[in-house]
């Protein structure tokens, strides 16, 4: 008991004094996650607006492949981008692999199912009639869009906001793709990792309170988008 309270009260003192390797560990998980989150956005909400509203052969279908990527492994992620960024892989030459480029790249695979399956949940309970309604007061396709976007604004925000939450705490593509080069692409999990391998628990127990703070703000948002969205419906 005393070692856990300790080691509990050290790592408090280390986030407190901002540790140079607790806030360099930190600055790195927050980037990866962020571009990764953001690029990710980019492709998922427009392709789940486009999912939800389009009727085309097979789309039952991209909609179940896509609810099954939503559980999809972290290892085998990084397994798949391995085999493509590694020496002997179709994109070896661009020397990618152990860099925070292909961290965000399996990141991406990782969550773009995400971000779109949400976005195609949150778009589908919008009323038709706002669709019905703009064009009939005279709205292009792209500002009929945009109306239900802003419908589906908070489900669309929660689901960014859930994405975010998944990769700032997955550990198996940083590890595989990152390398866990100290200043470079060494995560808050991959660190946690290290450190409990090396018997130093003091860094690992700051940086699981740093990460359990952010785990919970980021479901202190999405609860809050959520509940913005039921009250604005």
């Amino acid at each position: 008991m005393n070692f856990l309270t300790d080691s509990f009260f050290s790592a408090l003192l280390l986030i407190w004094t901002l540790d140079h390797n607790l806030i360099e560990i930190i600055g790195v998980s927050l980037k990866v996650s962020s571009i990764s989150t953001f690029i990710s956005a980019l492709v998922g909400v427009p392709s789940g607006f486009l999912i939800a509203f389009s009727d085309f052969k097979g789309k039952r279908l991209v909609i179940t492949i896509l609810n099954t990527l939503l559980a999809l492994p972290t290892v085998v992620v990084g397994l798949f981008v391995y085999a493509f960024i590694s020496r002997k892989g179709i994109f070896g030459a661009y020397d990618l692999l152990y860099t925070q480029k292909a961290m965000i790249i399996g990141q991406m695979i990782l969550i773009i199912p995400i971000v779109t399956t949400f976005t195609i949940s949150a778009v589908s309970r919008i009323d038709d009639r706002y669709r019905k309604a703009a064009l009939t007061l005279g709205a292009n396709l792209r500002q009929t869009a945009w109306v239900i976007i802003r419908e589906a604004r908070f489900g669309i925000m929660a689901a960014v906001v859930l994405a975010f939450g998944r990769v700032i705490a997955e550990v198996g593509i940083s590890m595989m793709l990152g390398g866990n080069a100290k200043g470079f692409t060494r995560t808050m999990t991959t660190a946690m990792a290290l450190e409990y391998d090396k018997g130093e628990f003091v860094l690992s127990v700051a940086l699981g309170i740093v990460l359990l703070s952010a785990s919970f703000a980021v479901n202190i948002f999405c609860n809050y988008f959520q509940g913005k969205g039921r009250t604005s419906n």
